[in-house]
């Protein structure tokens, strides 16, 4: 499978991987060593042919997809949720399959520039995502539903108002995986 554009990794390990399975060019961050060097040359990846952030489903991954967003607009995300993407001992890219690696590149996408809220901190709230003793369970079943990772409350208030995804779709979403 060839894909267009450049994806943005942690490590050469998540490059091998990833080119072991897919005709695909990458960039390293060398993980949280994120220089100003490798921005530019994703900025210019990005004007080339685009650029997909493909980091690790954990603390650090987050902080460096966090950042090339804010410098580098109109990037690409795929998710990969932790449990697909881990050893007993190590959780990444790298250690996902290769259907896994597929299905969460199918479903990346691209954040809009320009938020118009359409979710509240009182929705969250409403629909139990914060306060409540399932709520983490219910936001982890929601980021695996829009592949978003396992996102903490603020974060998902974030992803869903930068996808422009609507109260009532979250609300039949939740339905469907039983937590009406």
């Amino acid at each position: 499978m060839k894909i267009k554009e450049v994806i943005v990794v942690e490590g050469h390990h998540d490059s091998n991987v990833l080119k072991q399975y897919f005709d695909c060019e990458t960039i390293e961050t060398n993980g949280l060593s994120l220089t100003a060097e490798t921005i530019e040359l994703i900025k210019d990846a990005k004007r080339r042919c685009g650029v997909i952030i493909f980091t690790d489903p954990d603390h650090p991954g987050e902080k460096i997809r966090q950042k090339i967003n804010a410098e580098v607009e109109g990037c690409k995300n795929a998710y990969i949720e932790k449990n697909k993407a881990k050893t007993p001992k190590k959780v990444g890219v790298e250690h996902a399959g290769r259907q896994d690696l597929e299905e969460a590149l199918a479903h990346c996408f691209t954040y809009v520039e320009e938020i118009k809220p359409c979710f509240t901190m009182d929705d969250m709230l409403l629909l139990g995502l914060q306060g409540n003793d399932d709520s983490a369970k219910r936001r982890e079943w929601l980021g695996s539903v829009y592949h978003l990772g396992k996102p903490n409350a603020k974060t998902l208030l974030k992803r869903f108002n930068l996808l422009q995804i609507s109260v009532q779709e979250v609300r039949e979403q939740l339905e469907k995986g039983g937590f009406a």
